[in-house]
């Protein structure tokens, strides 16, 4: 019983996108998505470097790799979730100043991005 259970749950999962083909659990998602380029501390407890390729993200795991699309003009880049946020409504994705210039997005200030896990911790 638990085993039929088990892969009818991961066949539901599938559907809704949030587990793959082999039963391992991912994420995507689209929003808003902002820049930042501050030298502090981030909750991982890693100095942000802007010019790195980095992310904020308020529940994935640090670690975590993730290839961002800017909606707007296709451009994509694969960046590390390494500090928690955004914390203002409709965004999905805080990026480093050097992810957002990769995706055209420094001028703007923010873009509408779609994201999937490529990588987990």
């Amino acid at each position: 019983m638990a085993f039929r259970f088990r892969t009818l749950a991961t066949g539901l999962l599938m559907g809704l996108g949030l587990v793959s083909a082999t039963g391992e659990a991912y994420a995507r998602g689209c929003g808003g998505a902002s820049w930042y380029a501050a030298h502090s501390k981030t909750a991982s407890g890693e100095r942000m470097n802007p010019s790195r390729l980095t992310a904020a993200h308020r529940s994935l795991a640090f670690g975590t790799k993730l290839k961002v699309t800017n909606m707007r003009n296709g451009s994509s880049v694969v960046v590390r979730v390494n500090d928690r946020g955004p914390f203002v409504r409709g965004r999905v994705l805080d990026l480093s100043k050097g992810a957002a210039s990769s995706l055209n997005m420094v001028s703007s200030g923010t873009a509408k991005v779609c994201y999937e896990v490529v990588a987990e911790r």
